[in-house]
């Protein structure tokens, strides 16, 4: 048995392949990591679309804990739904949450576990983005987390919630686990290059990429924050002139 190292938390394939006495408990893991992350406040630095991309390269491995299926097209799509579900849930869990918290969570002071500048963006991408949020926000990390939240503080229709939850659990679920499970297949057979060989590289490459709006929008609003910090020295200076 390999010794573990707390760096394997940061690697999404130790949560896939994961196992206690020998049996293997990775689908469950998975389930729950995509409820936290997209319930629980807290699960903001799970990982998710790496996570989704790699059990669908690993979904035949997944499915045959539970329900061993010939057809490797239903493995894909079981796995894809079970998926969905379990981000709706989160969702539902955390509009639920943002509903009841209310501004409590503006008012509480930043902890390991949670980051209020988090909450802040999220509201901000909400505000720009309406409904459609809850679809974008499930492929931007952090916003993903926050983005149900704010729809139950600023109290979101639910009707409309669920359907922009719905919608968003299966669009997310789907495109990152038949892309991994597909774009494996391609490699394997086409190219010959068996993926699961280069899991550091895809696991950096996804994280690269979903990351780049969460940190542009992080500098847009520095800027803005800084402009508005200038224009309001500006404006008082000029109500300090002599009329």
């Amino acid at each position: 048995m390999d010794s573990f190292h707390w760096t394997q938390l940061l690697n999404p394939e130790f949560y896939i392949t994961l196992e206690i006495g020998g049996v293997p408990i990775g689908l469950y893991v998975v389930l729950f990591i995509v409820f936290a992350e997209t319930g629980l406040f807290a699960g903001f630095f799970l990982p998710g679309d790496s996570l989704l991309f790699l059990a669908g390269i690993y979904s035949g491995e997944l499915m045959s804990t539970v329900m061993p299926l010939e057809s490797d097209f239903m493995n894909v799509t079981l796995l894809s739904m079970l998926v969905a579900a379990a981000g709706i849930v989160g969702n539902s869990f955390g509009y639920w949450f943002g509903l009841k918290s209310g501004t409590y969570l503006y008012t509480r002071e930043d902890s390991f576990w949670f980051k209020k500048k988090y909450l802040i963006q999220s509201h901000e991408f909400f505000e720009k983005h309406g409904g459609r949020a809850i679809i974008f926000a499930r492929f931007i990390p952090v916003v993903r987390t926050f983005a149900p939240i704010i729809a139950g503080i600023v109290k979101m229709d639910r009707k409309r919630f669920m359907f922009f939850n719905v919608l968003s659990s299966f669009m997310w679920a789907f495109t990152l686990i038949f892309a991994g499970h597909y774009l494996y297949e391609f490699f394997l057979q086409k190219l010959n290059i068996d993926l699961k060989a280069y899991i550091e590289f895809i696991v950096l490459g996804i994280v690269a990429i979903t990351t780049i709006p969460v940190l542009l929008n992080a500098i847009k609003g520095k800027k803005v924050t800084e402009q508005e910090a200038v224009e309001e020295l500006e404006d008082g200076q000029d109500n300090n002139l002599p009329g």
